[in-house]
Protein backbone atom coordinates (compact mmCIF):
# COMPACT_ATOMS: atom_id res chain seq x y z
CA UNK A 1 0.00 0.00 0.00
CA UNK A 2 2.62 2.29 1.05
CA UNK A 3 4.58 1.76 -2.19
CA UNK A 4 1.17 2.35 -4.39
CA UNK A 5 0.83 5.73 -2.32
CA UNK A 6 4.62 6.68 -3.61
CA UNK A 7 3.93 5.58 -7.19
CA UNK A 8 0.69 7.90 -7.25
CA UNK A 9 1.28 10.37 -5.28
CA UNK A 10 4.60 12.48 -6.76
CA UNK A 11 2.60 15.66 -7.77
CA UNK A 12 0.90 15.48 -4.06
CA UNK A 13 4.27 14.99 -2.16
CA UNK A 14 5.82 18.46 -4.22
CA UNK A 15 3.09 20.03 -2.55
CA UNK A 16 2.86 18.43 0.80
CA UNK A 17 3.85 19.43 3.73
CA UNK A 18 7.05 18.09 5.30
CA UNK A 19 4.98 16.17 7.70
CA UNK A 20 3.01 14.74 5.21
CA UNK A 21 5.97 13.44 2.93
CA UNK A 22 7.21 12.49 6.53
CA UNK A 23 4.13 9.62 7.03
CA UNK A 24 4.48 8.66 3.33
CA UNK A 25 8.24 7.94 3.90
CA UNK A 26 7.60 6.05 7.32
CA UNK A 27 4.98 3.89 5.80
CA UNK A 28 7.41 2.89 2.80
CA UNK A 29 10.41 2.58 4.61
CA UNK A 30 8.74 0.62 6.91
CA UNK A 31 8.75 -2.14 4.27
CA UNK A 32 12.80 -1.40 3.24
CA UNK A 33 14.17 -1.03 6.56
CA UNK A 34 11.93 -4.56 7.81
CA UNK A 35 13.61 -5.82 4.65
CA UNK A 36 17.09 -4.94 5.31
CA UNK A 37 17.34 -5.73 8.67
CA UNK A 38 15.86 -9.18 8.20
CA UNK A 39 18.07 -10.11 5.27
CA UNK A 40 15.41 -11.62 3.32
CA UNK A 41 12.98 -11.25 0.85
CA UNK A 42 14.94 -9.00 -1.62
CA UNK A 43 12.31 -9.12 -4.28
CA UNK A 44 9.69 -7.31 -2.03
CA UNK A 45 10.86 -4.00 -2.56
CA UNK A 46 11.08 -2.99 -6.52
CA UNK A 47 14.02 -1.06 -8.19
CA UNK A 48 11.53 1.85 -8.61
CA UNK A 49 10.25 1.79 -4.96
CA UNK A 50 13.88 2.54 -3.80
CA UNK A 51 14.04 5.13 -6.27
CA UNK A 52 11.02 6.94 -5.28
CA UNK A 53 11.51 6.72 -1.34
CA UNK A 54 14.68 8.14 -1.82
CA UNK A 55 14.13 10.72 -4.40
CA UNK A 56 11.31 12.26 -2.16
CA UNK A 57 13.81 12.18 1.23
CA UNK A 58 16.36 14.02 -1.08
CA UNK A 59 13.30 16.77 -2.02
CA UNK A 60 12.58 17.05 1.85
CA UNK A 61 16.29 17.40 3.09
CA UNK A 62 16.89 19.86 0.48
CA UNK A 63 20.30 17.36 -0.80
CA UNK A 64 21.80 18.96 -3.93
CA UNK A 65 25.28 18.17 -5.45
CA UNK A 66 27.45 21.09 -4.00
CA UNK A 67 28.32 24.68 -6.45
CA UNK A 68 31.98 24.13 -6.87
CA UNK A 69 32.65 27.75 -5.61
CA UNK A 70 33.56 31.12 -7.87
CA UNK A 71 36.23 30.42 -11.08
CA UNK A 72 39.93 30.91 -9.92
CA UNK A 73 42.29 33.00 -12.29
CA UNK A 74 45.14 30.22 -13.46
CA UNK A 75 48.01 32.49 -12.25
CA UNK A 76 46.64 32.06 -8.80
CA UNK A 77 46.27 28.51 -8.76
CA UNK A 78 49.52 27.87 -10.27
CA UNK A 79 51.17 30.27 -7.75
CA UNK A 80 49.05 28.10 -4.63
CA UNK A 81 50.35 24.82 -6.39
CA UNK A 82 53.45 25.94 -5.55
CA UNK A 83 53.35 27.11 -2.27
CA UNK A 84 50.75 23.95 -1.26
CA UNK A 85 54.07 22.12 -2.06
CA UNK A 86 57.18 23.63 -0.98
CA UNK A 87 58.63 23.07 2.46
CA UNK A 88 59.53 27.04 2.53
CA UNK A 89 56.59 28.10 4.27
CA UNK A 90 57.77 25.88 7.72
CA UNK A 91 59.87 27.78 9.60
CA UNK A 92 62.31 24.46 10.16
CA UNK A 93 61.98 23.89 5.95
CA UNK A 94 60.71 20.47 6.44
CA UNK A 95 57.05 20.55 6.44
CA UNK A 96 54.86 21.63 3.61
CA UNK A 97 50.67 22.23 3.70
CA UNK A 98 50.76 19.08 1.65
CA UNK A 99 53.09 17.29 4.25
CA UNK A 100 49.52 16.69 6.08
CA UNK A 101 47.15 17.07 3.57
CA UNK A 102 48.98 14.69 0.61
CA UNK A 103 46.64 14.43 -2.22
CA UNK A 104 47.21 10.76 -2.75
CA UNK A 105 46.48 10.06 1.13
CA UNK A 106 43.09 11.38 0.64
CA UNK A 107 44.04 14.78 1.23
CA UNK A 108 44.72 14.04 4.36
CA UNK A 109 47.64 12.16 5.93
CA UNK A 110 46.64 8.49 6.98
CA UNK A 111 47.64 9.40 10.51
CA UNK A 112 45.18 9.33 13.59
CA UNK A 113 46.55 12.31 14.62
CA UNK A 114 49.47 14.54 12.43
CA UNK A 115 52.91 14.81 12.29
CA UNK A 116 54.41 18.76 11.94
CA UNK A 117 57.78 19.93 12.26
CA UNK A 118 60.98 18.76 13.20
CA UNK A 119 59.42 14.62 12.03
CA UNK A 120 61.63 11.58 12.33
CA UNK A 121 61.69 10.98 8.88
CA UNK A 122 61.73 14.28 6.53
CA UNK A 123 60.65 13.79 2.94
CA UNK A 124 58.10 11.24 4.10
CA UNK A 125 54.18 11.07 4.38
CA UNK A 126 51.58 9.17 6.42
CA UNK A 127 52.61 6.70 8.35
CA UNK A 128 56.29 6.75 7.49
CA UNK A 129 56.55 10.09 8.57
CA UNK A 130 57.33 9.27 11.86
CA UNK A 131 56.60 11.96 15.24
CA UNK A 132 60.31 13.01 16.03
CA UNK A 133 62.44 13.02 19.33
CA UNK A 134 60.77 15.38 21.66
CA UNK A 135 57.82 16.51 19.53
CA UNK A 136 54.36 15.92 20.39
CA UNK A 137 51.76 14.85 18.07
CA UNK A 138 49.36 17.27 16.95
CA UNK A 139 46.41 17.47 18.87
CA UNK A 140 43.67 16.59 15.95
CA UNK A 141 43.48 14.76 12.97
CA UNK A 142 43.97 16.25 9.69
CA UNK A 143 41.28 17.04 7.85
CA UNK A 144 40.23 16.22 4.09
CA UNK A 145 40.16 19.26 2.09
CA UNK A 146 37.59 18.41 -0.65
CA UNK A 147 35.15 20.99 -2.72
CA UNK A 148 36.26 23.88 0.12
CA UNK A 149 35.36 25.95 -2.65
CA UNK A 150 31.40 25.96 -2.50
CA UNK A 151 29.98 28.93 -0.91
CA UNK A 152 28.41 27.28 1.70
CA UNK A 153 31.16 27.00 3.54
CA UNK A 154 31.13 29.65 6.68
CA UNK A 155 33.47 27.54 9.04
CA UNK A 156 37.14 25.86 9.38
CA UNK A 157 38.97 23.82 11.55
CA UNK A 158 37.63 20.91 13.72
CA UNK A 159 36.32 23.32 16.23
CA UNK A 160 35.55 26.42 14.09
CA UNK A 161 38.08 29.17 15.63
CA UNK A 162 37.57 30.24 11.71
CA UNK A 163 34.15 31.29 10.78
CA UNK A 164 32.99 33.60 8.26
CA UNK A 165 29.47 36.39 9.11
CA UNK A 166 26.49 37.12 6.93
CA UNK A 167 28.16 40.33 6.56
CA UNK A 168 31.73 38.65 4.97
CA UNK A 169 33.67 39.28 8.00
CA UNK A 170 35.35 36.72 9.51
CA UNK A 171 36.51 35.43 12.83
CA UNK A 172 39.82 34.28 13.41
CA UNK A 173 42.67 33.31 16.26
CA UNK A 174 44.77 36.52 14.99
CA UNK A 175 41.23 38.71 15.98
CA UNK A 176 42.03 42.61 14.65
CA UNK A 177 45.62 41.10 13.44
CA UNK A 178 44.11 39.54 10.69
CA UNK A 179 45.46 40.95 6.97
CA UNK A 180 42.87 42.73 5.18
CA UNK A 181 42.04 41.22 1.76
CA UNK A 182 41.30 37.67 2.51
CA UNK A 183 39.18 36.08 -0.18
CA UNK A 184 37.01 33.27 1.56
CA UNK A 185 37.05 31.06 5.02
CA UNK A 186 39.45 28.94 3.22
CA UNK A 187 42.29 31.51 2.85
CA UNK A 188 41.57 32.63 5.99
CA UNK A 189 42.28 29.03 7.52
CA UNK A 190 45.70 28.81 5.25
CA UNK A 191 46.64 31.88 7.30
CA UNK A 192 47.45 30.01 10.35
CA UNK A 193 48.84 26.32 10.45
CA UNK A 194 52.18 28.67 9.58
CA UNK A 195 51.95 30.05 12.88
CA UNK A 196 51.67 26.88 14.74
CA UNK A 197 54.98 26.40 16.60
CA UNK A 198 53.94 22.29 16.63
CA UNK A 199 52.43 21.95 12.93
CA UNK A 200 54.80 24.40 10.55
CA UNK A 201 56.59 27.44 12.99
CA UNK A 202 59.02 25.32 14.96
CA UNK A 203 60.38 26.04 18.66
CA UNK A 204 62.94 29.25 19.27
CA UNK A 205 66.31 28.03 18.68
CA UNK A 206 65.23 25.42 15.86
CA UNK A 207 67.95 24.82 13.26
CA UNK A 208 65.99 24.23 9.88
CA UNK A 209 66.40 21.38 7.41
CA UNK A 210 69.57 23.12 5.41
CA UNK A 211 71.09 23.99 9.40
CA UNK A 212 70.50 27.44 9.50
CA UNK A 213 68.83 29.64 12.22
CA UNK A 214 65.00 29.29 12.18
CA UNK A 215 64.25 33.04 12.28
CA UNK A 216 60.59 32.42 11.89
CA UNK A 217 60.07 30.60 15.59
CA UNK A 218 61.77 34.19 17.33
CA UNK A 219 58.92 35.91 16.60
CA UNK A 220 56.44 36.18 19.26
CA UNK A 221 53.33 33.78 19.39
CA UNK A 222 51.16 36.92 19.82
CA UNK A 223 52.44 38.58 16.83
CA UNK A 224 50.61 36.97 14.16
CA UNK A 225 51.69 39.88 11.16
CA UNK A 226 55.19 39.85 12.28
CA UNK A 227 55.00 35.49 11.59
CA UNK A 228 53.13 36.24 8.48
CA UNK A 229 55.64 39.26 7.17
CA UNK A 230 58.81 37.08 7.97
CA UNK A 231 57.72 34.27 5.95
CA UNK A 232 56.87 36.86 3.00
CA UNK A 233 60.31 37.81 3.42
CA UNK A 234 61.76 34.83 3.22
CA UNK A 235 59.47 34.05 -0.14
CA UNK A 236 59.93 37.01 -2.48
CA UNK A 237 63.57 36.16 -1.56
CA UNK A 238 63.45 33.52 -4.32
CA UNK A 239 63.30 35.02 -7.48
CA UNK A 240 60.81 32.54 -9.06
CA UNK A 241 58.11 33.74 -6.55
CA UNK A 242 58.45 36.76 -7.37
CA UNK A 243 57.78 36.09 -10.52
CA UNK A 244 54.52 33.97 -9.91
CA UNK A 245 53.86 36.54 -6.90
CA UNK A 246 53.99 39.37 -10.14
CA UNK A 247 51.55 37.47 -12.54
CA UNK A 248 48.67 36.54 -9.90
CA UNK A 249 48.96 39.84 -8.44
CA UNK A 250 50.01 42.02 -11.45
CA UNK A 251 48.70 45.03 -10.17
CA UNK A 252 50.14 44.67 -6.97
CA UNK A 253 53.57 46.11 -6.26
CA UNK A 254 55.98 43.65 -4.20
CA UNK A 255 56.10 45.64 -1.13
CA UNK A 256 52.48 45.31 -0.81
CA UNK A 257 51.85 41.84 -1.24
CA UNK A 258 51.29 40.56 2.05
CA UNK A 259 50.82 36.51 3.19
CA UNK A 260 47.17 37.15 2.56
CA UNK A 261 47.85 36.84 -1.02
CA UNK A 262 49.54 33.77 -0.32
CA UNK A 263 46.84 32.27 1.66
CA UNK A 264 44.58 33.15 -0.98
CA UNK A 265 46.56 31.39 -3.84
CA UNK A 266 46.72 28.50 -1.82
CA UNK A 267 42.44 28.67 -1.34
CA UNK A 268 42.93 28.89 -5.44
CA UNK A 269 44.70 25.84 -5.30
CA UNK A 270 42.99 24.17 -3.11
CA UNK A 271 39.59 24.51 -5.06
CA UNK A 272 40.79 24.13 -8.09
CA UNK A 273 42.50 20.68 -7.53
CA UNK A 274 40.02 18.91 -4.84
CA UNK A 275 36.69 19.80 -5.81
CA UNK A 276 34.78 16.65 -7.44
CA UNK A 277 31.49 16.64 -7.82
CA UNK A 278 31.21 13.56 -10.18
CA UNK A 279 30.91 10.63 -7.54
CA UNK A 280 28.28 8.16 -8.34
CA UNK A 281 25.98 9.75 -5.92
CA UNK A 282 26.19 13.25 -7.58
CA UNK A 283 25.47 11.24 -10.79
CA UNK A 284 22.17 9.64 -9.00
CA UNK A 285 20.92 13.41 -7.84
CA UNK A 286 21.74 14.23 -11.90
CA UNK A 287 18.73 11.62 -12.54
CA UNK A 288 20.81 8.96 -13.58
CA UNK A 289 19.24 5.81 -11.60
CA UNK A 290 21.76 3.26 -12.39
CA UNK A 291 24.56 5.06 -11.03
CA UNK A 292 24.17 3.14 -7.33
CA UNK A 293 23.50 -0.19 -6.62
CA UNK A 294 20.35 -1.46 -4.92
CA UNK A 295 22.35 -1.65 -1.60
CA UNK A 296 23.89 1.88 -1.66
CA UNK A 297 20.40 3.26 -2.51
CA UNK A 298 18.94 1.02 1.07
CA UNK A 299 22.06 2.66 2.40
CA UNK A 300 20.92 5.72 1.16
CA UNK A 301 17.51 5.67 2.92
CA UNK A 302 18.93 4.48 6.03
CA UNK A 303 21.08 7.69 6.18
CA UNK A 304 18.28 9.85 5.23
CA UNK A 305 16.07 8.18 7.41
CA UNK A 306 15.65 5.79 10.50
CA UNK A 307 19.63 5.87 10.83
CA UNK A 308 19.18 9.89 11.44
CA UNK A 309 22.71 10.79 9.79
CA UNK A 310 21.41 13.43 8.27
CA UNK A 311 20.34 15.35 11.17
CA UNK A 312 24.23 16.62 11.21
CA UNK A 313 25.14 15.25 8.11
CA UNK A 314 22.56 17.99 5.97
CA UNK A 315 22.72 19.81 2.82
CA UNK A 316 24.60 19.40 -0.15
CA UNK A 317 27.97 19.33 1.98
CA UNK A 318 26.73 16.68 4.36
CA UNK A 319 27.74 18.85 7.30
CA UNK A 320 25.54 21.62 8.67
CA UNK A 321 28.72 22.90 10.08
CA UNK A 322 27.38 22.90 13.65
CA UNK A 323 29.28 20.62 16.70
CA UNK A 324 28.25 17.88 18.77
CA UNK A 325 29.75 15.61 21.18
CA UNK A 326 29.29 11.85 20.23
CA UNK A 327 31.56 10.79 22.78
CA UNK A 328 34.36 10.11 20.39
CA UNK A 329 37.52 8.45 22.73
CA UNK A 330 39.72 10.87 24.23
CA UNK A 331 43.27 10.06 22.56
CA UNK A 332 46.87 11.93 22.11
CA UNK A 333 48.21 15.05 24.88
CA UNK A 334 45.01 16.84 24.40
CA UNK A 335 44.41 20.07 23.04
CA UNK A 336 45.21 23.96 25.14
CA UNK A 337 43.92 24.77 28.29
CA UNK A 338 42.31 21.50 28.79
CA UNK A 339 45.45 19.20 27.99
CA UNK A 340 45.68 16.05 28.55
CA UNK A 341 42.04 16.36 27.49
CA UNK A 342 40.38 18.03 23.85
CA UNK A 343 37.18 20.29 25.08
CA UNK A 344 36.84 20.72 21.73
CA UNK A 345 34.24 24.09 20.78
CA UNK A 346 34.39 24.56 24.50
CA UNK A 347 37.73 25.77 23.84
CA UNK A 348 36.80 28.74 21.35
CA UNK A 349 33.36 29.35 23.45
CA UNK A 350 33.98 29.07 27.42
CA UNK A 351 30.79 27.42 27.29
CA UNK A 352 30.09 24.75 29.47
CA UNK A 353 27.66 23.12 27.28
CA UNK A 354 30.04 23.23 24.32
CA UNK A 355 32.52 20.44 25.87
CA UNK A 356 33.93 17.33 23.53
CA UNK A 357 31.61 19.09 21.04
CA UNK A 358 33.58 18.87 17.33
CA UNK A 359 32.50 20.27 14.19
CA UNK A 360 30.17 17.69 11.53
CA UNK A 361 32.71 16.74 8.64
CA UNK A 362 31.72 16.80 5.46
CA UNK A 363 31.52 13.15 3.64
CA UNK A 364 32.47 13.66 0.07
CA UNK A 365 35.28 11.02 -0.72
CA UNK A 366 34.59 9.46 3.12
CA UNK A 367 36.19 5.94 2.46
CA UNK A 368 39.55 7.65 1.21
CA UNK A 369 39.92 9.62 3.88
CA UNK A 370 40.68 7.31 7.05
CA UNK A 371 41.28 7.40 10.07
CA UNK A 372 38.14 9.24 11.00
CA UNK A 373 36.89 11.46 13.98
CA UNK A 374 38.42 14.57 15.09
CA UNK A 375 41.39 12.21 16.42
CA UNK A 376 41.29 9.46 14.20
CA UNK A 377 40.31 7.27 16.78
CA UNK A 378 39.18 4.55 14.25
CA UNK A 379 40.83 2.97 11.08
CA UNK A 380 37.47 1.21 10.30
CA UNK A 381 34.55 2.91 8.84
CA UNK A 382 31.97 0.46 10.15
CA UNK A 383 33.24 1.46 13.37
CA UNK A 384 32.46 4.44 13.22
CA UNK A 385 29.08 4.32 11.67
CA UNK A 386 27.96 1.87 15.02
CA UNK A 387 29.60 4.32 17.24
CA UNK A 388 27.97 6.91 15.74
CA UNK A 389 24.82 5.00 16.18
CA UNK A 390 25.27 4.16 20.14
CA UNK A 391 28.13 6.42 21.36
CA UNK A 392 27.86 5.41 24.91
CA UNK A 393 28.35 2.02 24.63
CA UNK A 394 30.95 2.02 21.90
CA UNK A 395 32.87 4.92 24.00
CA UNK A 396 33.21 1.93 26.86
CA UNK A 397 34.39 -0.78 24.42
CA UNK A 398 37.04 1.01 22.60
CA UNK A 399 40.11 -0.80 22.07
CA UNK A 400 42.87 1.35 20.71
CA UNK A 401 44.54 -1.34 20.40
CA UNK A 402 42.78 -3.02 17.35
CA UNK A 403 40.53 0.33 16.60
CA UNK A 404 43.64 2.59 16.40
CA UNK A 405 46.54 2.06 13.82
CA UNK A 406 49.32 4.02 15.59
CA UNK A 407 50.97 1.89 18.77
CA UNK A 408 52.55 5.34 20.39
CA UNK A 409 48.76 6.41 21.08
CA UNK A 410 47.66 3.11 22.59
CA UNK A 411 48.44 4.29 25.69
CA UNK A 412 47.11 7.80 25.71
CA UNK A 413 43.56 6.60 25.64
CA UNK A 414 41.70 8.16 28.84
CA UNK A 415 38.93 6.23 29.87
CA UNK A 416 39.07 6.87 33.51
CA UNK A 417 35.67 6.93 35.32
CA UNK A 418 36.16 10.25 35.83
CA UNK A 419 36.67 11.33 32.11
CA UNK A 420 33.87 8.86 30.97
CA UNK A 421 31.18 10.19 32.92
CA UNK A 422 31.91 13.82 31.67
CA UNK A 423 32.16 12.70 27.98
CA UNK A 424 28.57 10.77 28.68
CA UNK A 425 26.88 13.35 30.72
CA UNK A 426 27.44 15.91 27.85
CA UNK A 427 26.14 13.42 24.90
CA UNK A 428 24.33 15.16 22.58
CA UNK A 429 21.97 12.20 22.68
CA UNK A 430 18.79 13.81 20.74
CA UNK A 431 20.47 12.70 17.52
CA UNK A 432 21.36 8.69 18.12
CA UNK A 433 19.11 6.18 15.82
CA UNK A 434 20.04 3.65 18.71
CA UNK A 435 21.23 0.05 17.73
CA UNK A 436 21.34 -0.81 13.59
CA UNK A 437 21.12 -4.28 12.70
CA UNK A 438 24.69 -5.53 10.79
CA UNK A 439 22.95 -5.57 7.51
CA UNK A 440 21.90 -2.04 8.27
CA UNK A 441 25.19 -0.91 8.82
CA UNK A 442 26.83 -2.63 5.80
CA UNK A 443 24.24 -0.95 4.04
CA UNK A 444 24.96 2.79 5.02
CA UNK A 445 28.89 1.78 4.56
CA UNK A 446 28.08 0.93 1.01
CA UNK A 447 26.30 4.28 0.81
CA UNK A 448 28.78 6.34 1.80
CA UNK A 449 31.78 4.55 -0.57
CA UNK A 450 29.59 5.78 -3.35
CA UNK A 451 30.27 9.74 -2.00
CA UNK A 452 34.27 9.19 -3.87
CA UNK A 453 34.76 10.31 -6.79
CA UNK A 454 35.52 7.85 -9.88
CA UNK A 455 39.66 7.21 -10.35
CA UNK A 456 40.13 9.62 -7.02
CA UNK A 457 43.80 8.50 -6.60
CA UNK A 458 45.20 8.66 -9.89
CA UNK A 459 43.34 12.17 -10.55
CA UNK A 460 44.82 13.45 -7.01
CA UNK A 461 48.59 12.22 -8.25
CA UNK A 462 48.58 14.35 -11.12
CA UNK A 463 49.03 17.82 -8.80
CA UNK A 464 51.75 16.43 -7.39
CA UNK A 465 54.83 18.61 -8.67
CA UNK A 466 58.25 17.38 -9.22
CA UNK A 467 59.60 20.43 -7.96
CA UNK A 468 58.91 23.75 -6.11
CA UNK A 469 60.19 27.31 -6.31
CA UNK A 470 62.69 26.83 -3.50
CA UNK A 471 64.37 24.27 -4.51
CA UNK A 472 63.28 22.45 -1.38
CA UNK A 473 62.37 17.95 -1.98
CA UNK A 474 59.05 18.01 -2.68
CA UNK A 475 57.48 15.58 0.23
CA UNK A 476 56.24 12.27 -0.73
CA UNK A 477 58.63 12.27 -4.30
Amino acid sequence: VAMNLLRTNRLIRRRASAATVALLLTSAMFFVLTESAAGQGRGLVHKEDLDQILEALIELHGIATPDSGPPQPIEKIELGHALFFDRELSGNRDTACASCHFPTLGTGDMLPLSVGTKPRNIGSVGPDRGRGEDQEFTPRNAPEIFNRGSLLWFSQFWDSRVTQNADGTFNSPAGEDLLPGLESVLAVQAMFPVTSRLEMRGRAGDRDFLGQHNEMADVDDDDPRGIWNQLMQRLLAIPEYQDLFAAAYPEKPQDDLTFADAANAIAAFEIEAFTFLDSPWDQYLAGDDRALSNKQKRGAILFFGQAKCVECHAGPLLTDQEHYNICTPQLGPGAGVSAPLDMGRFLETGDLLDSFRFRVPPLRNVADTGPWMHNGAYNNLRDVIEHHATPGANLLTYNPRKQLDEPELHDSLKNDSATLTMLVSTLDSQYLSGPLPNRSVIEIEAFLEALSAPNLHSRLEETIPESVPSGLPVDGI
